[in-house]
């Protein structure tokens, strides 16, 4: 049996799918789990991982007590939505203490506690059966995961090294190298997916540090499907909670987005460590599978490189395999659109490309031109889009005073908020999360930044290129201003930051499947675009 216990004593229903409340937690109004709903969360992982419970050697109940509050029939967390989840796992008020009190009563009368105890402690902790049963079909019957050309001679390739490496009973690192749109995420699901489906392991994630990215793969999956419990972030793999060489293939997607430390402000005493976070994930698996893009680092605090993932694998005698992706299947497949990119991004004009026509790219003399041609491509039947821009303008953490987001992006008559701050925990309606923007429809009202957009694709990407690069007449030259910038860790990394925003630029205008929009807010840079595409 385990209980969550709450402090809540207000609660205010809320009709959001998914079992949603409003409480105070810190702030008022928030929006979270109802109690049986996180109860839920916790008793999906115990069975999911816990072999005694996924074998049915032990019975296991979940319910919350939440002391402080007054049950009133129909209200708050009794409200009639909730029936089917209370009904699931059932809530205590401060109230029902008697009830709580019998239904202890009739799971601890019977004794042999100390065995249970002994048994739970003492049972292997791995995903079960049924969890890897569902993570295997996760890729069957969407085409969205559908593998072409060389992703399947990369998968066949990956998946024959960590066979190769568990018949050698050697520990193994494999590093997947891939550009834009070559296909990285949806290999990695599919190796977590061959993997699963195999009877002989045990035990595989899928980790990033992406929380957007995350969220979307789940979503894909679905609110009932429990293989999203194989899904996780990179800070989960620390020496407190994995032993070492405990899971058999651990799958890292973006690792150019590996931070100096798994440590973070939330971190408990307990759990911090002096390990770097690449080494926390080469040491918790027996095959580490690196998913990267050595020119998407964006910020001095993500740090994850190819080298670096060498430096550890050789401190932990790890065999190392490296597979190049080449062949890309975003902006319609044009690998001149990305060789003319990189020239004009990096100026590269050694060797000159002319754009060809395989892939449209547009410059926009006004803002409210491209964010049209956006939402006209968004409401097109199986067509996407969305709208990003450089981080040069302010984020609002708080909605204004009429309770609407602050349309901080403003350029002459042009205004639109940026996704929604991880500080407001209630979007206004008809508005997302910061973590829903690039999957859920309501995104597209919204501005996206490097930090939402990385890892996603659409149909089509708007990009606003902001004051931190323009193009001086003078040098002939694109010139980055860190003045210009409002993003804080950029600012930190002053030593990086033209690279960063070069990377930057290069990431966005790469999210796109057909096409790419562009407006620049400064003129020069604006004639300097228009002239690269007509050359």
């Amino acid at each position: 049996m385990h209980i969550e216990l709450k402090q809540w004593d207000s609660v205010e229903s809320t009709n959001i799918e998914g079992n949603f409340v409003e409480t105070y937690t810190g702030r008022p109004g928030n929006r979270v789990p109802h109690p049986s709903q996180q109860v839920k969360g916790y008793n999906d992982y115990l069975l999911g991982f816990v072999q005694v419970f996924e074998e049915r050697e032990l019975g296991l109940f979940g319910c919350a007590y939440c002391h402080n509050y007054q049950r009133k029939e129909g209200e708050g967390l009794y409200d009639p939505i909730y029936d089917n989840i209370r009904n699931e796992h059932p809530i205590y008020a401060g109230n029902e203490i008697e009830d709580l009190a019998d239904k202890l009563k009739s799971f601890l009368q019977k004794g042999g506690g100390y065995d249970v105890f002994n048994r739970f402690m003492l049972s292997p902790v791995n995903p079960s059966k049924k969890l890897l049963e569902n993570a295997s079909n996760i890729v069957a019957d969407s085409s969205d995961f559908t593998l072409l050309n060389d992703q399947i001679v990369a998968r066949n390739t990956i998946l024959s090294k960590i066979r190769n490496a568990r018949k050698k009973n050697e520990k193994s690192v494999v590093i997947i190298k891939g550009g834009p749109g070559t296909g990285k995420t949806v290999i990695a699901l599919h190796i977590l997916a061959e993997i699963a489906a195999a009877n002989h392991t045990r035990s595989v994630f899928f980790s990033t540090k992406s929380k957007p990215l995350l969220e979307g793969i789940k979503n894909k999956l679905g609110r009932r499907n429990d293989a999203k419990l194989l899904f996780s972030n990179l800070d989960q793999f620390i020496p407190s909670r994995v032993d070492e060489d405990a899971i058999d293939v651990l799958i890292i997607d973006e690792a150019h987005r590996i931070g100096k430390t798994p440590n973070h402000r939330f971190t408990k005493a307990i759990d911090r460590t002096d390990l770097s976070q690449t080494e926390t994930l080469i040491r918790a698996a027996k095959t580490s599978v690196f998913f990267i893009d050595d020119q998407q680092v964006i910020r001095s605090a993500e740090i994850g490189s190819t080298d670096l993932i060498k430096s550890f694998a050789n401190k932990y005698d790890c065999s190392v395999e490296e597979v190049e992706l080449v062949s890309q299947f975003r902006c319609n497949g044009s690998d001149n659109y990305l060789d003319w990119l990189e020239m004009v991004l990096q100026e590269e004009h050694s060797n000159e490309v002319k754009l060809d026509d395989s892939y449209e790219v547009k410059v926009f003399d006004n803002p409210s031109r491209l964010y049209e041609a956006i939402i006209e491509v968004n409401n097109t039947p199986k067509m996407s889009s969305r709208l990003v821009a450089g981080f040069c303008w302010p984020w609002s953490k708080n909605l204004d005073e009429n309770g609407n987001l602050i349309p901080d992006v403003k350029i002459g008559d042009f205004a639109l908020p940026w996704e929604t701050h991880g500080e407001i925990t209630k979007p206004p309606a008809g508005y997302v999360k910061w973590y829903e923007w690039a999957y859920k429809d309501e995104g597209v009202k919204q501005i996206g930044c490097i930090y939402t957009a990385q890892g996603f694709e659409f149909d089509y990407i708007g990009v606003i290129i902001g004051d931190d690069l323009k193009y001086n007449p003078t040098t002939g030259k694109l010139e980055t201003d860190i003045n210009a910038t409002e993003d804080p860790t950029l600012k930190r990394g002053k030593e990086n930051f033209d690279e960063y925003v070069r990377n930057i630029y290069r990431v966005l205008m790469t999210r796109g499947i057909k096409g790419c929009y562009l407006y620049c807010t400064d003129e020069n840079t604006k004639e300097y675009f228009k002239r690269m595409i007509s050359n």
